[in-house]
């Protein structure tokens, strides 16, 4: 007999396959932006924009769609999303020229947009209340294990037989990730509330919302400026073959996985105390690559680290604007949810840019230490929603003895 855990647990599932399949694309050009350079003969800094536009893609698209899908059954949605990532994919698998490539992967953030952001609330109501962040980092695992296996996997197959084959692969494992939501997605599922095209700029101007967004894009964000140009960085500054990279990412990725989990478990009952710490440790180690880089046994301890910070504070992050939502906007919980993605995009976006920029005209070097200042910004703003949230604790405390 199927239990009713049992049954969230297989849902949890399809949603983490569904998320390996976004995590893999989403990070894919990382491994892949030498490459790309080479045989389309664009710098790597334009082969980076694969990563700059479809982040941006997921930033724009994902409250616009969200808004305008909000009364599709949400099985129905999940479906309808992982077609469209399989047709994103396929076109970036024939793409002839960077122009090509780039449209290919902004379709391909429509659907990613979406997804996690109705996945996150999905997840949260599978699961009683007391394991709902851990639901969100079980969903969110996905995003990791492609960074464990997908990405690493991907990069050494483009290495092999051509980067368009790993764009190949990943439509395949959208295929796997379509059948898992048809099995294993409930029927049941809760109905998305009506949404207006107008009910993101509402949520805009929550100013604690938009704290939580700014601190989303920063402490998020802050990494991508020295791990989307990962690659080359470890090729030209540390010394490592490229051949070496793959099996460099594949432990980036692990570090990755276990602070998933990490993060989820300490996010579950004060979310931004854990957050604090996290970017506060995040930002140092930032700034220790600066000097690490160009000693391999030193680089690869610090970047497993920075690997281990990367994704530990998603859970919380997700977890704590899900709060704020039910606080101040409950009937917009999957607009809010939709713009906290479009903050963790945007954070990617604007750190893959400044990365770019860094490269061209500082050297590779400089992205960690850019990075760290960047993820300091997140420490400073929690910080700041932290006290105000105590204050509003000491205040409920003071009506309630009154």
């Amino acid at each position: 007999m199927v239990t009713k855990q049992s049954r969230s647990a297989l849902a949890l599932l399809a949603l983490a396959i569904s998320s390996f399949a976004i995590g893999t694309t989403e990070f894919i050009s990382v491994g892949l932006l030498p490459l790309i350079s080479e045989d389309l003969d664009i710098s790597v800094t334009t082969a980076g924009l694969s990563v700059t536009l479809y982040a941006v893609g997921v930033t724009v698209g994902a409250p616009l769609l969200t808004a305008l899908t909000s009364r599709v059954p949400r099985k129905t949605l999940l479906i309808a999303i992982m077609i469209i990532f399989i047709l994103g994919n396929s076109l970036a698998a024939s793409a002839g020229s960077i122009a090509m490539l780039l449209i290919a992967r902004v379709i391909s953030s429509f659907s990613h947009g979406v997804f996690m952001s109705i996945g996150s609330t999905i997840a949260a109501d599978l699961v009683p209340e007391d394991r709902r962040a851990s639901a969100i980092a079980m969903m969110f695992s996905g995003l990791t294990v492609a960074t464990v296996t997908g990405v690493p996997l991907g990069t050494l197959l483009g290495q092999h037989m051509g980067w368009r084959t790993a764009f190949i692969a990943i439509a395949v494992i959208g295929v796997i990730a379509l059948i898992s939501n048809l099995l294993l997605i409930p029927n049941t599922l809760r109905k998305g509330n009506r949404t207006k095209l107008s009910e993101p700029l509402k949520v805009l101007k929550n100013g604690r919302l938009l704290l939580a967004f700014a601190i989303t894009m920063l402490g998020y964000g802050g990494t991508f400026v020295v791990f989307t140009y990962l690659s080359p960085l470890l090729h030209d500054i540390t010394g490592f073959k490229e051949s070496t990279i793959a099996g460099i990412l594949v432990l980036y990725g692990v570090a990755i996985a276990v602070g998933n989990i990490i993060g989820g478990k300490a996010a579950n009952k004060k979310p931004l105390s854990a957050l604090l710490v996290m970017f506060i440790l995040q930002a140092v180690i930032l700034l220790v690559l600066t000097f690490t880089a160009p000693y391999a046994a030193a680089a690869l301890v610090t970047i497993t680290l920075m690997g281990l910070l990367a994704f530990m504070n998603v859970p919380g992050l997700q977890m704590y604007v899900v709060l704020l939502a039910e606080r101040y906007m409950p009937k917009s919980i999957d607009v809010v949810s939709a713009l906290n993605i479009s903050a963790f995009n945007a954070g990617i976006a604007i750190g893959a840019y400044i990365g770019g920029i860094i490269t061209d005209k500082l050297g590779l070097i400089h992205t960690p230490w850019i990075g760290a200042v960047m993820v300091l910004g997140a420490v400073a703003l929690t910080a700041w929603s932290r006290s105000m949230e105590n204050k509003d604790a000491k205040g409920k405390a003071l009506k309630a003895s009154a």
